[in-house]
């Protein structure tokens, strides 16, 4: 008999936890009891718009920079990404005491592109609807002899950023759901690993803006389905295909995907900022848009949400908010 090894466990991610003790922030956890009744559920908010960057992905940066051998570490990093892991990856480098060349789109948010460069790291641009930005970054590792991180085709990406469900469940004890954003898919791929292998019957909610449904559409035919790059507020999940590695993991252990507009989008940003006091970036808030939107259907009675990132600036954020649709 065959057996296939899936590319993250739950010690993978427990091995991540220890890595990024004292380095990356132990986030917190919130509630809302407006939120409670408009969800009919008890919801506990994962804030990781509070993380190192503003976002998760530096759970997965880092975990996955630290691994490196000395070598490769001398010889510098290379990434591709909208925003997010471009900054974890550049701080990454900073803190290990190497270099970072990012791939970043001509388009990204002014505020992650200067935050990126105010890491340390080299910006290298491209246009998201013609370039291929994997083959740019590849073809720059190959040229200067750098090691690539993705942002979540890696099985030590996918490992720290389960440290964040890892987390949850550590602090506020078994959940009958957990909702996330889903782009790449390493954020779901790594909570799902973490809690099913600790609560096998949890439901995994994954929300995709509705522009973007590359995910909902791979599930729902069993292979990985490729759309064009969608035109969506919600930018760090504007893409085309889920990833290989990701996807084989969120075919086995996601129950279900919920799709939110634009719209409910700014909703749940605005939300978010008035009801809770916390800023969202677009991708940070589909969860909760998917929530009070009542897209996930009827929930159970307790349900963890992962706020992926807050990582907007003053003037996009009232732009998208700053007066009702």
């Amino acid at each position: 008999m065959t057996t296939t090894t899936p590319p993250v466990t739950l010690d993978d991610v427990r091995g991540a936890a220890v890595r990024l003790e004292g380095v990356a922030h132990r986030t917190p956890v919130l509630r809302s009891r407006t939120l409670d009744a408009l969800a009919g559920a008890e919801i506990h908010l994962k804030c990781e718009n509070f993380q190192r960057v503003g976002a998760f992905k530096f759970r997965g940066a880092y975990n996955a920079a630290s691994r490196l051998a000395p070598e490769q570490l001398t010889r510098g990093i290379a990434a591709y990404s909208s925003g997010n892991h471009a900054q974890a990856v550049a701080l990454a480098a900073r803190e290990l005491g190497t270099t970072a060349v990012i791939v970043m789109p001509e388009d990204a948010p002014p505020s992650k592109r200067a935050a990126t460069a105010g890491y340390g790291a080299e910006i290298v641009t491209y246009d998201r609807y013609t370039g291929d930005r994997v083959a740019i970054a590849e073809a720059l590792a190959v040229e200067r002899g750098l090691t690539v991180i993705p942002p979540y085709e890696h099985p030590h990406v996918m490992a720290g950023q389960g440290t964040a469900a890892l987390e949850l469940l550590e602090e506020v004890g078994e959940l009958e759901a957990i909702v996330t954003p889903v782009g790449g898919g390493g954020l779901m791929a790594g909570s799902a690993t973490v809690a099913k292998g600790l609560h096998p019957d949890i439901r995994m909610i994954g929300v995709e803006p509705e522009a973007g449904d590359d995910t909902k559409r791979s599930l729902e035919a069993g292979r990985r389905i490729s759309i064009p790059v969608p035109h969506t507020i919600a930018d760090g999940q504007a893409l085309h295909a889920p990833g290989e590695l990701t996807f084989s993991v969120n075919r086995r252990l996601v129950d279900e995907i919920a799709l939110v507009t634009d719209d409910e989008i700014r909703d749940a940003m605005r939300f978010a900022f008035e009801r809770l006091k916390i800023v969202l970036e677009p991708s940070g808030a589909t969860p909760l848009a998917a929530l009070l939107a009542g897209r996930t259907g009827r929930l159970p009675r307790r349900v963890g949400v992962i706020l992926s990132g807050g990582n907007i600036d003053a003037g996009r954020f009232a732009e998208l908010c700053g007066h009702q649709a």
